[in-house]
């Protein structure tokens, strides 16, 4: 692909600093547009970066420069977020109207659509051709509805323009170097903060919740991957391991030789979130970090900024 360009929406989040690496490798062009760019030390060498506000329509029409168009904004946020500040996802559907009709238009030669897990209803195993039947769950039906409406649209492009050049992926719960760490963060993020600064790793719940997590590095790989094996049909990105809560803060709490305690009286969420990885398999894809890996390099990361 070196004789390509590649746009990366969204490429100073957490998973979208890894697939510039990723992408800086491959294509002969780069450029990543987000809000902000923080601080040039955290700029790669030969990546164009601009700040723009892609909820502009205007803004879109950077789309058509470029011949693969991934699109990793979003508003990431726990449960918690979910629950009491839905609004807060609201700027997410102009967004995303905009980015994909702009796709349409200009009808680059791929284009990589990012939804989430939280799409899927609640179910034993969330199967990629399983989204529609049921509505999705209670605890962030807000932002799920926004992603189906993102996927809705790339739908509505492909049967307007018959414009089939689409992958969507699917990723389970994120984890990484530059997730937030901050009071939006999610279980395996919060768990770290609670690891290095507190005396005590309080957990929310009773730690028997399971879910699916994957590494951010390996989700960029499957992104890369569905664009360059041209994979137009939607695909779960997770492990495929069924992890309980109370492993991921007993592996934080021993490696920062903390004590674990279960708050109860918070609530669980979801008892069970686990993804069929089986379509991303057949397409040749697998994560290459375990978990332990995974969250080791992330704390390696964490305590050192």
């Amino acid at each position: 692909m070196k004789n390509k360009s590649a746009l990366i929406i969204g490429g100073m989040g957490m998973v979208g600093r890894q697939l510039t690496k990723l992408c800086s490798k491959e294509y002969g062009e780069v450029c990543v547009v987000d809000l902000d760019y923080r601080t040039p030390q955290d700029l790669l060498q030969g990546v164009k970066y601009q700040q723009a506000d892609l909820t502009f329509k205007s803004n879109a029409s950077i789309i058509g420069e470029f011949d693969h168009v991934y699109h990793l904004a979003g508003i990431k946020g726990s449960p918690l977020r979910a629950k009491e500040k839905p609004a807060d996802y609201l700027p997410m559907l102009q967004f995303d109207s905009n980015v994909i009709e702009a796709v349409g238009y200009y009808q680059p030669d791929w284009f990589l659509y990012t939804s989430t897990i939280g799409v899927y209803p609640p179910m034993e195993e969330y199967r990629e051709n399983l989204v529609w039947h049921k509505v999705p769950s209670e605890n962030d039906r807000v932002p799920a509805y926004i992603k189906r409406m993102g996927e809705l649209s790339c739908y509505a492009i492909r049967a307007t323009y018959g414009y089939e050049n689409i992958s969507i992926v699917r990723p389970a719960n994120i984890y990484g170097p530059y997730d937030n760490f901050g009071d939006e963060s999610t279980v395996i993020a919060s768990l770290i903060k609670k690891g290095y600064n507190d005396d005590v790793i309080n957990v929310w719940g009773d730690g028997e919740p399971i879910r699916d997590f994957i590494y951010s590095k390996d989700v960029a790989q499957g992104m890369l991957h569905m664009v360059q094996n041209k994979i137009n049909v939607p695909v779960n990105l997770g492990s495929g391991v069924e992890v309980k809560i109370s492993d991921i803060a007993n592996t934080i709490g021993e490696y920062f030789d903390k004590e674990v305690k279960y708050d109860k009286s918070k609530p669980n969420g979801d008892m069970r979130r686990q993804m069929d990885t089986r379509r991303a398999e057949s397409v040749g894809f697998k994560p290459k970090y375990t978990l332990e890996d995974g969250i080791k390099e992330t704390i390696d990361w964490y305590t050192n900024v």
